[in-house]
């Protein structure tokens, strides 16, 4: 039986169909969590990788959560890889969600199709009428790639919420309703349902060519605003000793710059300027960009690296290889800019990936949870009792500054905030608590 080739949006129509809303998003993180993976790992996805796969997962999840996780990946093996077709495939419309015995997993040994995650632009402009108009205009007003992704999860779970209502029938309503299901049935957090909320804006003003109407009294997500957790500087240095190779470098380079994950990941050989000991952060959050400080001690490793890099570089123009991505229009302007050493990855990815845009093969950065797994080992390894992530090493970066008296504004616009406010955010980490202060537990006798 030939394999099927399974696009993302297949598995996520499935989803739709078939899951509880609630659960969704577990099932919906687990799969995709499977797929990156294997791309990472390099292997095929056969019944010993899935099942060396669900071992890693039970080594370190607590019970209950590694639970959600075994049950949504072998929904999906049972709904795509089983000898069975899935229930989209004969026309069976129960809509049940199929447990772990309702096929067998024979079909384990299949292979899957993971080069295809995302899908080829190309090819995935939509399951419906509504979808397709949502992704041209998309598409028409350039919008990137992760924004394409996001507005139509949050469009397909809205249309979905509204059943077999006409399309011109929709309205404020139900729009109140299913933003108000999200705070009080999901308890979504407020950046996730404003995220949702601008998705839905943009399919009634963009696609559907009307105002939603006034839907302002809607049930809010809960406000609040968490501490960043933040590592001392000995911590910082037990993270880095427990790293090697480029992983340690990218990690010291985001703690030492106060970098993004994304603006780290996408940096270019001509953004680190080694002579002037500064990098140049193109397009951070909100398409703006910045200049942020390379410290002296870490010049000689970078440049090193550097060098390595122009032994890669040139082997991959030997080989014919596609240059990197470039934005379309620089593209367009200038074809042959993404052969240019100037614009190669600064952390290249050692595998080649396909251009989820055009469908071509070519080299990428490497991939956020390339990056995020070496985080969480090295805090493993390095016993840090707190939960640690690449973002840590950017709050850790603002907290160090603003304790050892760098002014607030200097750290804003290091970090690339429009608002100082939040900046302010890391005055309360630099600050020791209770200072001063006597706690009344020390005159207990």
């Amino acid at each position: 039986m030939p394999v099927r080739n399974v696009r993302i949006h297949d598995w996520q129509a499935a989803l739709e169909r078939e899951i509880p809303a609630v659960e969704r998003a577990a099932y919906r993180e687990a799969i995709v969590k499977f797929h990156y993976w294997l791309k990472q790992e390099g292997k095929p996805p056969t019944l010993d990788t899935f099942k060396e796969h669900v071992d890693w997962k039970r080594s370190y999840m607590p019970p209950e959560r590694f639970a959600v996780r075994r049950k949504a990946l072998l929904w999906y093996f049972n709904e795509y890889f089983s000898d069975s077709p899935p229930a989209s495939e004969t026309g069976s419309s129960q809509g049940a969600v199929k447990g772990p015995s309702a096929r067998p997993l024979a079909g384990l040994s299949r292979h899957l199709v993971a080069s295809d995650v995302p899908p080829d632009a190309a090819t995935d402009l939509g399951a419906s009428e509504w979808e397709r108009a949502l992704v041209r205009r998309i598409r028409e007003k350039q919008l990137a790639l992760r924004s394409e992704q996001t507005y139509r999860g949050w469009c397909r779970r809205f249309m979905g919420s509204c059943g077999k209502k006409p399309l011109e029938a929709l309205d404020h309503q139900d729009i109140r309703r299913w933003l108000s299901d999200l705070a009080v049935k999901e308890r979504v957090a407020v950046a996730t349902q404003s995220q949702a909320l601008n998705a839905v804006v943009f399919l009634f003003r963009e696609v559907f060519k009307r105002e939603p109407g006034d839907f302002s009294d809607f049930t809010r997500a809960r406000k609040g605003r968490k501490v960043p957790t933040v590592l001392t500087q000995q911590e910082c240095l037990r993270l880095f000793g427990a790293m090697s190779g480029t992983s340690r470098l990218m990690a010291q380079l985001m703690y030492s710059s106060g970098l993004r994950l994304s603006e780290l990941l996408r940096l270019r050989v001509k953004d680190v300027d080694l002579d002037r000991l500064q990098m140049s952060v193109q397009f951070g959050k909100g398409g703006k960009s910045r200049y942020t400080m390379i410290p002296s001690r870490l010049a000689p490793v970078l440049k090193a690296h550097r060098e390595r890099l122009r032994d890669l570089h040139k082997k991959d123009r030997e080989t014919g290889l596609p240059g990197v991505y470039m934005p379309q229009a620089m593209e367009r302007k200038w074809p042959t800019a993404g052969e240019k050493f100037i614009w190669y990855w600064f952390f290249p990815s050692r595998s080649l990936m396909r251009d989820p845009r055009t469908g071509v093969k070519r080299r990428h950065h490497v991939l956020d949870v390339t990056f995020q797994k070496a985080i969480r080992e090295a805090a493993r390894k390095a016993k840090l009792d707190k939960h640690v992530t690449p973002h840590t090493l950017r709050h850790s970066f603002a907290t160090h500054l603003l304790a050892s008296g760098t002014g607030i504004r200097d750290v804003q616009d290091l970090l690339g905030h429009a608002d100082v406010s939040t900046t302010q955010i890391y005055l309360h980490t630099a600050q020791q608590t209770g200072v001063g202060i006597r706690s009344p537990f020390e005159l207990l006798e």
